[in-house]
């Protein structure tokens, strides 16, 4: 057998093992944990399955490097920080940020089990008065820091927070313990945490911002160097 025949005939065999998909992943992206190098650290992202559209949506702007670049525009301390609008990669340092993105939005896939407990990643959106289907935003999210919560402090967030909606006892079990920002349960897309570096989200959160003035923008830029896919972890439960 020719060698040139012989290479495209393995070629062929490895595309045939994993095809190209429609939005131009490859099925084996599907089981890629995203790796965001930044000025404060790396941290690595599992995604989840339970939430395919932004899953794939995600993997496709890592792959194409819309996030190499990009600012952590919007920080709040105890809260969570927030990134992906495109016009922050040239932007003066007196520009207000967050109105950016892909152009497109995302439909809600808000899962009863995916909450906001600190470290995941969720889609930032427009308020329900202009969005009332909770679309998310093409590329805009927010990785949660959060804070501890007391059995009294949960009560409260249930009573004027959510509207006399109770929180599961799991998810009240663990705001209670490694924290999160339960009052946004339901509201926005979660789909996936941070499963390696997660003191990262606190470096940035801790960085000084001119306040709601500027949008809660840092005062010294910090920003995703750079995202890419990388081979799974193996993780501890």
């Amino acid at each position: 057998m020719k060698p040139v025949f012989l290479s495209l005939l393995i070629l062929i065999i490895i595309s045939s093992c994993n095809p190209k998909l429609a939005n131009g992943l490859r099925r084996k992206d599907l089981k890629r944990d995203v790796e965001l190098i930044t000025d404060k650290g790396s941290l690595i992202i599992r995604l989840s399955d339970s939430t395919p559209l932004h899953r794939d949506n995600f993997l496709k702007l890592v792959k194409q490097g819309f996030y190499d670049s990009i600012l952590f525009h919007r920080v709040i301390s105890n809260f969570m920080v927030q990134t992906g609008d495109p016009l922050s990669k040239n932007s003066t340092s007196d520009s207000r940020l967050g109105n950016g993105g892909t152009g497109y939005t995302i439909p809600a896939e808000i899962r009863p089990g995916l909450f906001h407990h600190k470290g995941v990643i969720a889609a930032a959106r427009m308020g329900d008065d202009v969005n009332p289907q909770k679309a998310s935003s093409g590329s805009q999210f927010y990785l949660v820091q959060g804070k501890i919560f007391s059995e009294k402090s949960i009560d409260s967030v249930e009573t004027f927070r959510l509207k006399g909606r109770k929180l599961p006892a799991n998810h009240r079990e663990v705001y209670k313990t490694i924290g999160g920002t339960p009052h946004l349960d339901q509201s926005y897309t979660v789909f996936g945490e941070v499963i390696r570096g997660i003191s990262v989200i606190d470096s940035i959160a801790a960085i000084p911002t001119g306040g709601r003035e500027n949008g809660d923008r840092p005062l010294k830029d910090v920003r995703i160097i750079k995202a890419r896919l990388v081979k799974r972890i193996m993780i501890n439960r």
